[in-house]
């Protein structure tokens, strides 16, 4: 069954374009390299959280096994990389979801 890992980021002001073009450019395509996820969503938040501009970043995986193999071999080092660059300049959750039917129009 397909699982969903968001991740909830909210960014400063200060540093929000440069961290979305980072997300972009280099952070979500390093995710998806890992061979882990077939697809990445990437959603502003439509309400401003205090301080800083919200973010979604929703990458589906395959199954549970996968996502496993990913938080215990990739995730950390990526991580690591994304606190050392915006350290104080966000807070950041994860949730897991499990696709429990997809409905298409």
């Amino acid at each position: 069954m397909k699982i969903i890992y968001n991740v909830t980021v909210s960014i400063d002001h200060d540093v929000q374009a440069e961290w979305l073009t980072w997300m972009k450019v280099d952070h979500i395509p390093a995710v998806l390299a890992t061979g882990c996820f077939l697809e990445a969503k990437l959603s502003k938040i439509l309400a401003e959280e205090s301080g800083g501009l919200a973010y979604s970043i929703q990458y589906l995986c395959q199954d549970a096994d996968t996502l496993e193999m990913y938080q215990e071999k990739h995730a950390p080092e990526l991580q690591n990389i994304h606190h050392a660059k915006y350290l104080g300049k966000y807070a950041a959750f994860r949730t897991i979801l499990r696709v429990e039917e997809v409905f298409k129009k």
